[in-house]
């Protein structure tokens, strides 16, 4: 029998997107940090478990002999739901069949992968679980199967889920596998889990089949950040939950204590964190227990960051579709969460809130605090064609109201086994394909950008925007965080650098920004053009006549102070 200590271990991330919990780049997911802490706590040492993301063996061959070496090779990975992504591209069944054939060890697979495989980065599919020629797969938590795979000697495991008291030890003991991600420690953002599972039974959700809500301790999830942070991590989200309000509760209702312990413990070991986000926040929790949840949103938006966003899964404004379907907030109680949360977190730092600590950051030009996203779930049973203009008027209804939507997320249902979507999802999207393709057009020209130039106006400023990919001329970043917006500059930029940036225009889900502050004695007309009400003509002119020695100097009737400066304090970006 072979000891834990005399095991190599390579971990291959295929990338994982569920209902409350991501993992593609710049995320890392906790199912690596989980299943490396397990193999610590089973007795492999630290430097012979090798980690890689499924891009870096796309990019470069020679990595595959991690791989084809280890005498245990694990593959962690699946999509449960739809998305299209910059940071990476998730593993394809092909590639991960080529991972087994390659392992001349044992393999593993595992993750949500065992929920279905199939076309990863399609929806509205019919999917199936196989086993792609793995010597074992995980039904239950990959991580509990590693370490009784480790600890048997890898002759074999039960298939069980993982308890609590395991998770303390294994979240904090498989923290420096971060170390190995190609994107650390500046562009990676850490998925957090506080608790998995749902106390509700929505039609085509996977999350549920984790059972119901088991809760981390704060003091679990404090531990498990400070720990990251030792290993250079700044950016976090608290996105492994169906609904953070009822954290530390009964499943149901909202904590406020226990949201407080959480939130002020992680700013208390993590000082310099540069992310705080979270992902999912139930809209019932909030009309039943509006009090308490008020007070749990105020918590969240005097901790985190900027621009945070708090999904809420509203799926169907139609009555028809949610009562089929068990949907478990009708669009008269999801307005109400909307207001709630705009009322409660929907201020910018700097703003007049003296009960509100700043942390740093009290700059008023910044994105607000807390905002809901809306997700749109298409593909349900009972869809008609009257659930589009039911969709379409709460979205109008919201917006006229004055409230703000930090990300409206449309999508079609992906169909799995064991929900009651198994059957019927994929036939009624395709029923409905040119019905949901015109609708969502529609929504991204009268809702999208209405409500994006109201969220971001011209003059809001985005700190630390990471450059991602060249496109028709221009550059394309993102900030770290929940839901980022995409934010184009003008002209093509060196990649992989950090800039500050100021919005100055807006697309149906993207704005276009420059620099910030752009020094206008040295900006290019390209960048000059982009400012509000310049032009090509004024560009021009401003060209001309410099230099300029302050802001105010250039003249005119257009107020260009809240976006350029005269050269002292220019934006550099960083590598």
């Amino acid at each position: 029998m072979t000891r834990p200590s005399d095991l190599s271990i390579t971990i291959v991330d295929g990338y994982v997107d569920e209902p409350a919990h991501f993992g593609v780049p710049p995320y890392i997911s906790t199912y690596p940090r989980f299943t490396a802490g397990a193999l610590v706590d089973a007795g492999v040492p630290q430097a012979n478990i090798t980690y890689h993301t499924i891009d870096e063996l796309r990019d470069d061959r020679q990595k595959w002999s991690a791989v084809a070496d280890a005498d245990l090779m694990i593959y962690v990975g699946g999509m449960t739901v739809p998305g299209s992504y910059v940071g990476g591209t998730p593993a394809e069944p092909d590639e991960v069949k080529e991972l087994a054939w390659v392992a001349e060890g044992t393999s593993l697979m595992g993750g949500p992968v065992r929920f279905g495989v199939g076309d990863e980065n399609a929806g509205a599919t019919e999917t199936e679980r196989k086993d792609l020629d793995f010597d074992f797969v995980a039904k239950g938590d990959v991580e509990a199967a590693a370490y009784d795979l480790v600890d048997s000697g890898l002759e074999g495991f039960n298939n069980r889920m993982r308890d609590n008291d395991e998770l303390s030890r294994w979240a904090p003991d498989g923290a420096f596998i971060v170390e190995q991600h190609p994107n650390h420690p500046n562009y990676l953002i850490c998925e957090m889990e506080t608790s998995r599972g749902c106390a509700y039974r929505c039609s085509f959700c996977t999350e549920p089949l984790y059972g119901n809500p088991a809760f981390r301790t704060a003091d679990a999830v404090v531990d498990e950040v400070d720990t990251l942070s030792d290993y250079g991590v700044k950016h976090f989200r608290l996105g492994r939950q169906a609904d953070i309000l009822a954290f530390g509760g009964d499943g149901e209702a909202p904590n406020p204590d226990a949201l407080r312990r959480l939130y002020s413990g992680i700013r208390e070991v993590a000082p310099d964190l540069e992310t705080l986000h979270l992902d999912n926040m139930n809209p019932i929790t909030i009309v039943e227990w509006p009090e308490k949840s008020r007070e749990g949103i105020r918590i969240i938006a005097e901790h985190n960051t900027p621009g945070d966003t708090a999904a809420f899964g509203l799926e169907s404004a139609d009555p028809v579709v949610q009562e089929a379907n068990n949907l478990n907030v009708t669009a008269e109680e999801c307005f109400q969460a909307v207001k709630i949360v705009n009322e409660e977190a929907g201020w910018r730092p700097g703003e007049d809130r003296s009960d509100a600590p700043t942390h740093g950051d009290s700059a008023a030009n910044r994105l607000p605090k807390l905002l809901p996203g809306i997700n749109l779930l298409h593909g349900l049973q009972e869809e008609r064609r009257a659930t589009y203009d039911h969709n379409r008027a709460f979205l109008q209804r919201v917006y006229d109201a004055g409230l703000m939507l930090r990300r409206i997320n449309i999508r079609q249902v992906m169909a799995f086994e064991g929900t009651d979507m198994s059957e019927t999802g994929a036939a009624i999207a395709e029923e409905h394909k040119d019905l949901f393709k015109s609708y969502k057009q529609e929504v991204r020209e009268t809702i999208d950008q209405p409500m994006l130039e109201r969220v971001a106006p011209a003059g809001t400023v985005l700190p630390d925007v990471h450059l991602e990919y060249h496109e028709d001329g221009r550059t394309f970043g993102r900030q770290l965080g929940t839901y980022p917006l995409l934010v184009g500059f003008p002209e093509e930029r060196p990649l992989g650098r950090t800039v500050d940036a100021v919005i100055v225009d807006h697309g149906y889900r993207s704005v276009t920004a420059v620099p910030y502050p752009l020094d206008i004695n040295s900006a290019s007309m390209t960048e000059l053009e982009a400012l509000p009400g310049i032009g090509k003509q004024r560009a021009g002119d401003l060209v001309v006549n410099r230099p300029y020695e302050t802001p105010e100097a250039v003249g005119g009737e257009i107020d260009l102070s809240a976006f350029v400066t005269t050269g002292s304090g220019a934006s550099q970006p960083s590598d």
